[in-house]
């Protein structure tokens, strides 16, 4: 099994720090509001890997940490006249709510950064002995990041580079100006906890050291979470970490890609700004989830209704697949199992694990045909695998009952190998007929190396034949 080290900038085998067991800490939400698209695409997709490490047969420790205490959470509860305390429930539930409508599994643990104040203090007071922070006159530590000569190793950057190309919060009290803060002195009015540098509250990238290391200890199989984290976050994390504990923080680094909207980075100011609860009003759970699957968790994906559309036809398929079978035990030693974990295998590659399941679903298709007696077992691999993934879990009549779709996939295929023969007898006027006869019923053939395949659609019509 490979994975792609964000670190090493490769993909590298997967050889976990304990045999069997995987230990995995992912970036999770400053709760201060509802969890908007871009959020689901990186918990989707770290969903996708836990599920399938288990499916491996590995016991999965997942860590998705909770930050409560910040900037922008004391701003907004100011701004709503509430009580941080309230704030941060509310968005807590609302968010645990849109996981569970998603279809992502619970973590193994979601610690809460207030709830480690005294590690995150004692961590503090290591780097600060050790020469890698100090603390200005204010009452603020500040991480001296010259002293850590691998700074930058996760974004691939020369720190020279960094002061020359980049802009900088400054600070009076810094050392340099990329340093970086890890205890704040509390302003009037905002919530403290008592230190030996006076009241205040932790700095962002100090929880999550503090957090992975109580939860997975000093040394993590895997580190995930957004692309747009790397840097500085996930950079300031490995210089506070490794310089604390003085051993490597994490052997693996994960960075799920960005989301865009028609083509356009989401954004408030462009209108084009969705919370998981307003698309979950337009859109199933499983759409979403689907859509979110068919690009590769590193790349971009762009949410429009078209790519959604895409998406629920492509459900169509599978559920047609299964409609109207009594499933049973999975097909053993199969193929398409083959191809499906060999796909997985190669960076969690879920583009082409589609495929394979997309051919499977043909075999399936075919064996309606001949009223095959495999068909059960068949029917029961793909509910398996696509189980993998989150997928095709519902009953299918629910399922039609909820799109009402209606496609009779046995009269398709037998229509799909009507028009084989007419082509490899060259009827080519037979086979166009049959092509624009399922073109009719928004059924698109699309022809390749591999034989022919439909869809539902509105488009696609292909050369001649």
């Amino acid at each position: 099994m490979k994975i792609y080290n964000s670190l090493t900038k490769k993909k590298e085998a997967f050889v976990p720090v304990r045999p069997n067991e995987v230990s995995m800490y992912v970036c999770g939400m400053t709760v201060y509001d509802y969890c908007h698209i871009g959020h689901a695409k990186m918990m989707i997709s770290f969903d996708m890997v836990s599920r399938y490490f288990r499916f491996k047969g590995y016991k999965v420790r997942y860590v998705q940490n909770i930050t409560d205490i910040d900037d922008k959470i004391i701003k907004r509860a100011n701004d709503n006249g509430e009580s941080i305390d309230a704030l941060t429930k509310r968005s807590i539930q609302a968010m645990r709510e849109d996981q569970k409508a998603l279809g992502i599994l619970p973590s193994d643990e979601s610690p809460m950064a207030t709830q480690h104040i005294a590690g995150m203090i004692e961590m503090i007071q290591t780097l600060v002995d050790r020469d890698y922070a100090y603390a200005g006159e204010s009452g603020d530590v500040m991480y001296r990041v010259k002293a850590f000569k691998d700074y930058g190793k996760l974004a691939h950057f020369c720190l020279d580079n960094l002061k020359s190309g980049a802009r900088i919060e400054v600070s009076g009290e810094k050392h340099d100006p990329c340093d970086f803060v890890l205890w704040k002195a509390a302003k009037p009015g905002e919530p403290f906890w008592e230190s030996p540098w006076g009241n205040g509250r932790p700095g962002w990238h100090i929880e999550c050291s503090v957090m992975a290391k109580h939860c997975l200890g000093d040394t993590m199989d895997i580190h995930g979470g957004g692309m747009d984290l790397k840097f500085p976050h996930h950079e300031n994390e490995i210089a506070q970490s490794e310089a604390a504990n003085g051993k490597t923080f994490a052997n693996v680094w994960m960075h799920s890609g960005f989301l865009q909207v028609d083509n356009e980075k989401m954004s408030k100011s462009l209108g084009n700004f969705f919370l998981i609860r307003d698309a979950l009003k337009h859109f199933s759970s499983e759409q979403i989830r689907y859509f979110m699957l068919t690009s590769h968790y590193r790349a971009p994906v762009n949410y429009s209704a078209e790519t959604l559309a895409n998406a629920q036809e492509a459900l169509t398929r599978f559920y047609t697949a299964l409609r109207g079978i009594e499933i049973e035990e999975p097909l053993q030693n199969s193929e398409f199992e083959q191809r499906f974990v060999e796909a997985m295998d190669d960076d969690f590659n879920t583009p082409e694990a589609f495929a394979a399941l997309f051919d499977l679903t043909r075999e399936i298709n075919k064996l309606k045909l001949t009223q095959d007696a495999r068909i059960a077992s068949y029917a029961g691999l793909l509910k398996k695998l696509a189980g993998v993934l989150g997928l095709l879990e519902r009953d299918p009549e629910a399922f039609f009952q909820h799109t009402g779709a209606s496609i009779d996939a046995t009269k398709i295929e037998a229509l799909v190998q009507a028009r084989v023969e007419a082509r490899k007898n060259k009827d080519w006027a037979e086979a166009d007929r049959i092509r624009d006869a399922l073109l009719a019923d928004h059924i698109v053939l699309e022809d390749s190396g591999r034989g022919t395949t439909w869809k539902v659609g509105s488009s696609g019509i292909g050369s001649r034949g």
